[in-house]
């Protein structure tokens, strides 16, 4: 009998999932020059497409050049050539599965070194304690910003579908921007965006419609929301389960569930919990909750590595078990588990007592193997992740030096060059998005 987990999923667009197991999003930090994707994400994607994955679902892609996650963050807006997003398409689709873009603004979470902008719902900075000063102070974003933004989200899916995508998903988890609008700890909006829940939901949903609106019908549109905030007073489980219900007449074939942020970063892991549960699948409990309400399919993230875990999410009626850190160490666990076979090797959680520095250890350490797999060489699950955080920040140094000399010669061709009337696409968005 063949396992649920490798059922076919039809969504409500009419796309369809060849399997319930996703390559979840890991931020790749890979961007060629002009911040495009290159050779190393087109290899990398190839080596999850031939692993079994039924959507691969990239990492982080901006939709605005001047406020990036990172260095090496990519970016397609509307002057992006294509090509390079064409070929990581096909890279994706090589497999015979779905690749989806995922698509983001940072918000306030832009390190304090970067050029361009840090934005927020307002004036509050990522509070990390003695690394604070790791971000940049936001400037509280005016309702002009706010439209030019969803706009720029609409843009960039578009230019996902041309380039051959069979979908995108809207990053509004992990404390970037559409996140912060949703969190009564940042947002201090007191005018349309702010206040309650179905105001500071405002902007996400004006995303999702326009979005919607800039694709066609069969194209995949997800959201990634996060079940819970971890922080007192901030999003919780009822706050997700309100914000699935305003998504579902929207057009959205699925939302992936995760949580925490910077500031309380549970999706790298909760190793303080005895529990193996909690271990494996960080945030089962509170999927369990949504999934009785929730009109739209869930996708759970977050810490699976064994096929029996993957089980018990499906059990509890999730319809997508999404991987991240399993599939940078083991590319082609989901046909191991087709095999009845588990990955040889796991990569232990990094449990230094400095919770910050530990999850920006953790992520190095991902992105650490996903090199060596963009390289074609194997995992080293059990390299030492100070290793790896001062390797990673010696790259990334490499990386914004190269985005510093892009963007100001970006910045200085676009001044020269900008029409004297605005792209007749990116209007009729801004139109359908205010309403």
């Amino acid at each position: 009998m063949t396992s649920e987990l490798f059922s076919p999923l039809h969504l409500r667009s009419g796309h369809v999932l060849k399997n319930r197991i996703a390559k979840a999003a890991m931020e790749e930090n890979m961007a060629g020059y002009g911040q495009l994707s290159d050779r190393r994400l087109l290899s990398l994607h190839r080596r999850w497409a031939a692993g079994g994955a039924g959507p691969l679902i990239t990492g982080n892609v901006m939709v605005h050049a001047e406020a990036l996650t990172g260095p090496g963050g990519v970016v397609l807006d509307e002057i992006a050539p294509l090509r390079p997003f064409t070929e990581w398409a096909e890279a994706g689709r090589s497999g015979g599965g779905a690749v989806w873009m995922q698509i983001n603004h940072p918000g306030r979470q832009v390190a304090s070194g970067m050029p361009g902008v840090v934005w927020g719902p307002s004036g509050i900075g990522v509070d990390l304690g003695r690394h604070s000063g790791r971000f940049g102070r936001p400037t509280a974003m005016t309702p002009a910003r706010i439209d030019a933004t969803v706009t720029r989200f609409a843009v960039t899916a578009h230019r996902a579908e041309q380039a051959g995508f069979d979908g995108v998903e809207v990053h509004a988890a992990h404390g970037y921007l559409l996140s912060q609008f949703l969190s009564p700890l940042v947002n201090k909006h007191t005018d349309r965006w702010g206040g309650p829940l179905e105001d500071r939901a405002r902007m996400l949903l004006d995303v999702v419609r326009a979005v919607r609106a800039a694709v066609s019908p069969s194209f995949a549109v997800a959201v990634k929301l996060n079940s819970a905030q971890f922080q007192r007073g901030g999003f919780d489980a009822d706050d997700a389960r309100r914000v699935i219900g305003m998504l579902q007449p929207l057009g959205v074939d699925l939302v992936e569930l995760s949580g925490g942020s910077y500031e309380s970063p549970a999706m790298t892991g909760r190793s303080g919990d005895a529990r193996t549960q909690a271990r494996e699948a960080y945030f089962l409990d509170l999927a369990k909750d949504l999934v009785k309400t929730s009109p739209l399919p869930l996708m759970l993230t977050g810490g699976i590595t064994r096929r029996a875990t993957a089980e018990r999410v499906r059990d509890s009626g999730v319809a997508v078990v999404g991987m991240g850190t399993a599939l940078a160490v083991t590319p082609d666990l989901p046909d191991r588990w087709r095999n009845h076979r588990e990955a040889d090797r796991r990569m232990a959680p990094v449990t230094w007592s400095d919770k910050a520095l530990a999850s920006a250890a953790g992520m190095a350490r991902v992105s650490h193997q996903m090199g060596r797999i963009a390289r074609g060489s194997d995992a080293r699950p059990r390299i030492h992740p100070a290793y790896t955080l001062l390797s990673e920040q010696w790259k990334q140094r490499g990386a914004l030096r190269r985005y510093r000399a892009w963007l100001a010669a970006s910045q200085g061709a676009e001044a020269v060059n900008r029409p004297a009337q605005p792209d007749p696409f990116s209007a009729g968005i801004r139109s359908s998005a205010s309403s």
